[in-house]
């Protein structure tokens, strides 16, 4: 017997005893569209992420005051200074900007928006690569003047003025220390476009002022952190090297300042979002082995209720191998079409999933081949044992059993 005979038959006998055939590849099922569907989901998030902070702080590094029994010392903050110090002093740093960052609320008239404050330099705006939508965004003369100015972004904007500019607006920025009167001198896009818009009445705005004017409204005025644009990320080592030498000697410290990649977090978040998929996935397989030995739970149901058709094709010359082809390629069938399913319930489960969180899933073609030959593998594998009791049965026994 060939292999299209086996074929043939297999087919024949999947669609004898379609109700059990279809519960038989049910676990098939489930496990195929589970991995699809969570393998899918987590690569299109990682592949969010990266796309949210594409080109933002690719050429940057964080430069940062370390605090040892949980305190910084006030000499060892960053001052004005520092920022032409490091510019002048590190070829390869192209600008620098000093960041404070704090969390509060931005109320006009009777509405309000959360937002994070970031009290920063001009320099910023490239370092971001900030959309300015209206007016402009914060200038030398800002910081020099200490004036009370602030740059929003369009999601506060939208909250506050959805039917007026907001350039040349007044609005309170309130923390939970401070509140004072800015007003509005530009708007940009916000930076993390696709959260922000899809989660727009939970996301919290964003807003800029200058560093010098921080003390305001800010608990804490200190500069521990600067962000620093540089010409050559290949040589970042090299150059933190620089402007921690550059740091300790100006301030007499040692071990008091670390320069790190700007947006390394980002890196963090992915990994952790490939293991979290990784441990998700692997689970959801094990549905994979269940539906496996519900496959051989039904072809040794079969072997037994096809004894006597067994004993018959032995007597008229079939060969063990044939009869373990038979029943190994009716087990494959049972688990291909079972995987078929299952993969297209995936793709349909993570688009439609992908559709209501705002990620694009990224179903790859390795996915796909995957799908398809852990199916086959289970198909073999759990069928073997069925296959092999079938060929071993005694044709003489087989002819009388009833």
């Amino acid at each position: 017997m060939n292999f299209l005979e086996c074929f043939k038959g297999a087919i024949k006998n999947v669609r004898s005893n379609k109700m059990r055939s279809f519960l038989t590849m049910l676990g098939i099922i489930i496990g195929i569209s589970s991995v699809i569907t969570i393998v899918s989901i987590g690569q299109g998030g990682h592949d969010f992420i990266s796309k949210e902070f594409e080109g933002i702080g690719s050429n940057a590094l964080s430069i940062s005051v370390k605090s040892k029994a949980g305190e910084v010392l006030d000499r060892y903050y960053f001052h004005k200074e520092d920022v032409n110090m490091l510019i002048n002093k590190v070829p390869e740093v192209i600008d620098v900007a000093p960041i404070l960052q704090g969390y509060g609320a931005v109320v006009y008239k009777n509405k309000s928006k959360e937002v994070t404050i970031l009290s920063t330099a001009p320099s910023y705006r490239n370092i971001i690569n900030a959309n300015v939508l209206e007016g402009r965004f914060l200038s030398d003369s800002d910081v020099e003047a200490a004036r009370n100015v602030v740059i929003i972004d369009d999601i506060a904007g939208k909250k506050l003025y959805p039917r007026e500019s907001p350039i040349g607006q007044k609005l309170t920025i309130r923390t939970s220390a401070k509140a004072s009167s800015y007003t509005i001198v530009g708007m940009i896009k916000n930076p993390n476009p696709t959260l922000a818009y899809e989660f727009s009445e939970d996301f919290p705005g964003m807003i800029f002022i200058p560093y010098t004017t921080s003390e305001k409204i800010l608990r804490t005025p200190n500069i521990s952190t600067m962000v620093a644009t540089v010409s050559d990320m290949n040589r970042s080592k090299e150059i933190s090297r620089k402007i921690v030498h550059i740091l300790d000697n100006k301030y007499r410290a040692h071990d008091r300042y670390t320069v790190e990649e700007a947006f390394k977090q980002v890196d963090l978040v992915n990994k952790v979002l490939s293991m979290f998929t990784l441990v998700i996935g692997t689970i959801a397989g094990i549905s994979l082995v269940v539906g496996g030995i519900g496959v051989m739970n039904i072809m040794l149901v079969s072997v037994t209720e096809r004894t006597r058709e067994i004993g018959i094709r032995k007597a008229l010359g079939a060969k063990k191998k044939d009869i373990m082809l038979q029943f190994l390629t009716e087990s494959l069938i049972i688990c291909l079409i079972g995987g078929t399913l299952g993969m297209l319930i995936g793709i349909s489960f993570s688009m439609a999933i992908g559709s209501l969180v705002g990620v694009m899933p990224s179903v790859s073609i390795s996915i796909v081949i995957l799908a398809f030959a852990f199916s086959s593998a289970i198909g073999i594998f759990f069928g073997i044992y069925p296959a092999k009791k079938a060929a071993e049965l005694n044709p003489i026994d087989a002819l009388r059993y009833e």
